[in-house]
């Protein structure tokens, strides 16, 4: 597959032929990462989470645009839910970005969240990976915002932003703390709407981190107020990312905060690869439907079910 990465339209072929799920397009693609690696790894990647409401998309749209006017080359990768039921995927984050999206020096690339846990698509690590062989040095990673699993973003950046709502301060027991243990910095959003309730949300969530354990012992995550709308605080926040880069480039943080990344993206790849050989496996296609009917009617224990199809597929003494 010859592909231009140096053209918008030829990094969204590139990022199509990466999500196939086709054979022939696997094979391509795998050859097309190995080909760009020693392009990679230069750019900074954020991840971007929070409720649904929170304002991602906005703050994307204004804070992408703010950092392309600074000369940046910015690419978003925004995962949207995707239906349990029909498997389909609204998409329509290009249409909640208007600026960045007809933006010259900003990619947005939509994609379904699939069936993957973490409000991550299933190819958001290689597609991160050629954005970065396309030149672009800041990588957004908008994620579904639902869900406790929502931290698998953080296996996969340099720095993990969450966003919260103003009105939501008051109650800790609405802190997702999963989320907010591995968070590099918490910004309240919408601080336009409601001066009062953004800085009362701001001291709460100070609160909460004091009693958490830093991610990184070399930074305290820090508690910012923000506005999508207005643009509002948005070069603090920046700032504060590029201080973050500093310190854990400094102490070495970053580098092995990347490595154990690649670790754990590589362990996931073979236990994805040990399922699909696992599903496809003749003797296991064979079994498989009457096991899982002995299980949903409760005449045949998980235990013993899972037991004889590993046994189907080789695997003994389970």
């Amino acid at each position: 597959m010859e592909v231009n990465l140096s053209t918008r339209r030829g990094l969204a072929r590139a990022i199509t032929r990466v999500e196939s799920r086709r054979t022939d397009h696997q094979a391509e693609a795998r050859k097309l990462l190995s080909s760009v690696m020693s392009e990679t790894g230069k750019s900074q990647r954020i991840g971007i989470t929070g409720v649904p409401g929170v304002g991602k998309s906005t703050f994307i749209d204004a804070f992408g645009t703010m950092l392309t006017e600074m000369g940046h080359k910015v690419a978003v990768l925004a995962v949207d839910p995707t239906s349990q039921r029909s498997g389909g995927s609204i998409l329509g984050d290009k249409t909640r970005m208007a600026r960045l999206s007809v933006d010259e020096k900003a990619f947005v690339r939509p994609s379904p969240a699939g069936e993957t846990l973490g409000g991550v698509a299933r190819k958001t690590r290689e597609s991160l990976l050629l954005c970065e062989a396309a030149g672009y040095d800041v990588i957004l990673v908008e994620t579904v915002g639902v869900g406790q699993s929502e931290t698998v973003v953080a296996n996969m950046v340099d720095f993990f932003l969450v966003l919260m709502l103003p009105n939501a301060g008051d109650d800790l027991q609405g802190i997702k703390k999963g989320v907010l243990e591995v968070a590099d910095l918490i910004a309240v959003n919408k601080a336009d709407i409601d001066e009062k309730a953004a800085k009362r949300a701001q001291r709460h969530y100070q609160n909460a981190l004091h009693i958490l354990e830093p991610v990184d012992p070399s930074w305290s995550p820090p508690v910012l107020t923000c506005a999508g709308a207005t643009g509002d605080g948005l070069k603090e926040l920046w700032d504060t990312i590029e201080l973050h880069k500093k310190k854990t480039e400094e102490s070495g943080s970053r580098d092995k905060r990347r490595a154990d990344q690649q670790l754990t993206w590589m362990n996931e790849l073979i236990q994805d690869g040990l399922m699909a050989a696992f599903r496809s496996h003749p003797d296991v296609v064979a079994k498989l439907a009457a096991m899982k009917q002995g299980v949903e009617t409760g005449a045949i224990p998980a235990s013993a079910a899972a037991e004889q199809l590993l046994e189907a597929f080789g695997v003994e003494g389970f």
